[in-house]
């Protein structure tokens, strides 16, 4: 049975990604003047659109939110950004490149999400916010922390930031939890940030502490939000 569950996993491994570099990829610097969609059009399955010539403008700078019914396509129009999924029609472009032209590190460095899941690792704190980079120096990292309103909580652990949080961070609250994806988006210094109900799963303290935070972060950043609480988006 391990065999045949282990040919199994490496048949997945060795599937094809769906989506490529193109041979000669452009090296995308980081966004100087807007995010573009285009006629966009997208489906998962190739038969039903699930977004259908979506025009939007998203200039450097402006925060802009997008609010609608589950199930809309808001996740969907975010995750075409880094090329997590490719559209079926028209095109998404970075100051007027195709993000399918451009490669894949110069298009997802400049890109920072937090989703409402954060995704965690049986890791230190340290290592969790620097998602496993060594660019980032220990000062960097430290100032992240403090700047999501996570330092004070990191320095109460049993190791401080050498503190290892569990599988899936399950030693911490979620409010802790959702405080070191803010801090892992902060420390990235993107270009453009995502936020896909980044506080909507926390309590009303730990959701005022972070969108704090989170304000003082976008401040002069380019900031899609997605959200139902209308706290949330009055800003955009």
């Amino acid at each position: 049975a391990s065999v045949a569950s282990a040919e199994r996993v490496f048949e997945f491994i060795d599937m094809p990604a769906d989506i490529v570099e193109v041979p000669e990829p452009v090296e995308l610097p980081p966004l100087r003047h807007a995010i573009r969609f285009n006629d966009v059009h997208f489906s998962y399955d190739g038969q039903t659109e699930v977004l259908r010539g979506i025009d939007i403008e998203i200039r450097k700078g402006e925060m802009v939110a997008l609010v609608g019914f589950s199930g809309a396509g808001k996740s969907t129009i975010v995750k075409l950004i880094p090329r997590f999924y490719e559209v079926s029609g028209g095109a998404i472009t970075i100051d007027g490149v195709d993000v399918r032209q451009a490669s894949f590190q110069s298009l997802r460095d400049q890109i920072s999400i937090v989703t409402q899941d954060t995704i965690l690792f049986n890791e230190s704190v340290r290592g969790n916010i620097a998602f496993g980079r060594e660019v980032y120096s220990v000062e960097r990292i430290r100032q992240a922390a403090e700047a999501a309103r996570a330092a004070e909580f990191i320095t109460k652990l049993p190791e401080g930031y050498d503190t290892v949080i569990g599988e899936s961070g399950g030693t911490l609250s979620g409010g802790q939890r959702q405080r070191l994806a803010i801090a892992r988006a902060i420390v990235k210094d993107p270009a453009i940030l995502i936020l896909d109900e980044a506080t909507s799963s926390l309590d009303s303290e730990s959701e005022q502490a972070i969108q704090r935070a989170i304000e003082e972060f976008i401040v002069g950043r380019t900031t899609i939000v997605i959200a139902h609480r209308l706290s949330t988006v009055q800003r955009a």
